[in-house]
């Protein structure tokens, strides 16, 4: 929740860049990123300094690319963000190229994955006087937050509304999926900490990150609501079980994607958030290349709407026969999932009602083979500016057995529908977040309505299969028709006739006074 000031100080970290050199959106927040991450690395090991055992990753020397005697090393401390932020601009672009940037791509075991996509990272910051600039707006940004006693998650709350600043930018073809639509989704779907989690198109990781967060709030003192009115805490304090909070930090989350930049903006995300070790890996999981079936206890996700996919090297074991990336992100959900696992994803509405055999197909596995949970339609607005497409959530359990499906139609997520997406308040001035936890309260209230009428019912397994497997909401909703009297013709013409010389008189008396 940042305010007004810090939004504007973000703003202007996010411009000096543009108009720094780097144009490219996605290259300002690869950059943007790294030096958080430097900022971040210093605050945690200060941090942890405290902690019986501790050996800070800044002791010792640190021998330098093409160096190949330790005589040539150079302290460790000496690459602290503390450290080096006091030196001369030039000085300092020099001291971050040379050492401190090839140092932070070594940190952590060899064959991590965060070590093995940071080798080809690059620092490409062109100006002394721009990293002098960011340096100085981002220990701003850290100070506030410090004043506000929120800096526990300071670097993911600005983090993420760079990120946003990304979508706003609408180039690279890059969105991310609103943080209160994946709040509600991890809500809908409860992921627990020994679960296997993970995200077949995973981008900046978000649905990991709001998985996680879901996760430590279970185990944190300091709880509290945030902005979307979901209660998070910020770090798992009461988590003392050593093997469950190491299980959380490196063997819990698993992204996959096929953009390295955004591979690595992703492993900074949930690195800078707490996770010491996340899996993400570059692979295209509707490829040949991917065979991890039956893996994982839950799955959140909303994978691109790219239309067709290269026929040639779709993965063979699917059973529909498209190249239509939502049917197959959605066959792949389901064979990712170990049997008792379960899904949350977002899916374009077209998905629920298309009628040609593979649509009907794709249906026909989460109807007969899943447990059908729910499905939630969502307006086109509700992912504006990126796309106008109506969407929808379905929620479903591999393996469990579909009695019935409660649909709900969602008309308002707390945000306004047009372009600009602007928070809606109530006449009391408080936010009004529309149907975002009335969908919560209603999907874990077992006596679910059957009345079809209302935007929220049941409707058996039976029904669905003898309408073609049809899982869109009008399919089944009952419209209600409200009859209205009106007048007579005659009175209503007399009424008129009555208006109509008032204003005539009204016009005469008004030319009166005026002569």
């Amino acid at each position: 929740m940042l305010t007004k000031e810090l939004k504007n100080k973000v703003q202007s970290l996010w411009d000096k860049f543009w108009s720094g050199g780097i144009a490219n959106p996605l290259q300002a927040i690869e950059q943007i990123t790294y030096l958080l991450f430097m900022k971040q690395l210093d605050e945690l090991d200060r941090d942890r300094q405290k902690e019986n055992g501790y050996k800070s990753i800044f002791q010792g020397n640190y021998i330098p690319p093409g160096a190949d005697r330790e005589s040539e090393g150079i302290e460790k401390e000496t690459l602290r963000w503390s450290s080096f932020k006091t030196l001369p601009a030039d000085d300092m672009l020099r001291h971050i190229q040379t050492l401190v940037f090839p140092f932070i791509k070594t940190i952590g075991d060899a064959n991590s994955h965060f070590v093995k996509h940071m080798d080809n990272a690059v620092f490409i910051i062109p100006k002394s006087s721009l990293l002098l600039e960011a340096v100085k707006t981002i220990d701003e940004i850290y100070d506030d937050l410090k004043a506000e006693n929120r800096f526990i998650d300071a670097q993911g709350d600005f983090y993420e509304y760079l990120l946003n600043q990304l979508s706003g930018a609408g180039k690279n073809g890059q969105f991310r999926t609103p943080t209160h639509i994946i709040e509600m989704i991890v809500e809908l779907v409860e992921p627990q900490i020994e679960h296997k989690i993970a995200d077949p198109a995973c981008g900046s990781a978000g649905f990991l990150l709001g998985a996680y967060k879901y996760i430590v709030s279970q185990y944190s003192s300091d709880k509290e609501k945030d902005e979307n009115g979901f209660i998070r805490g910020s770090s798992p304090d009461l988590l003392k079980d050593k093997k469950l909070k190491k299980k959380l930090e490196s063997e819990t989350f698993y992204g996959f994607d096929i953009d390295s930049t955004m591979i690595r903006i992703g492993l900074m995300n949930l690195m800078m958030h707490g996770i010491k070790e996340p899996k993400i890996e570059y692979k295209d999981t509707l490829s040949k290349g991917y065979n991890e079936d039956g893996v994982y206890d839950i799955i959140i996700a909303n994978p691109p709407f790219t239309g067709s996919v290269d026929k040639e090297d779709i993965n063979e074991t699917f059973e529909l026969d498209t190249t239509k990336s939502e049917l197959l992100f959605l066959e792949r959900i389901y064979k990712m999932l170990r049997i008792g696992g379960t899904a949350g994803v977002v899916i374009p509405q077209g998905v629920l009602f298309g009628s040609s055999n593979v649509f009907k197909q794709a249906r026909e596995i989460l109807v007969n083979r899943c447990e059908l949970k729910a499905v939630i339609s969502m307006p086109s607005g509700f992912f504006r500016p990126y796309t106008g497409v109506a969407t929808a959530v379905l929620v479903f359990t591999k393996g469990g057995e579909t009695e019935n499906v409660w649909f709900y139609d969602m008309l308002s997520d707390g945000y306004s529908l047009g372009d600009k997406r602007n928070e809606l308040y109530t006449k009391e001035d408080k936010r009004d977040f529309g149907d975002l936890h009335k969908v919560i309260e209603e999907f874990k209230n077992p006596k679910k309505n059957t009345d079809r009428k209302k935007r929220s019912f049941l409707i058996p397994k039976k029904e669905i299969v003898t309408k073609g497997f049809d899982l869109s909401f009008n399919k089944y909703f009952i419209e209600v028709f409200i009859e209205k009297e009106y007048e007579e013709p005659k009175k209503i013409i007399e009424k008129l006739d009555q208006i109509e010389a008032d204003i005539l008189s009204g016009i005469k008396e008004l030319k009166g006074i005026f002569k």
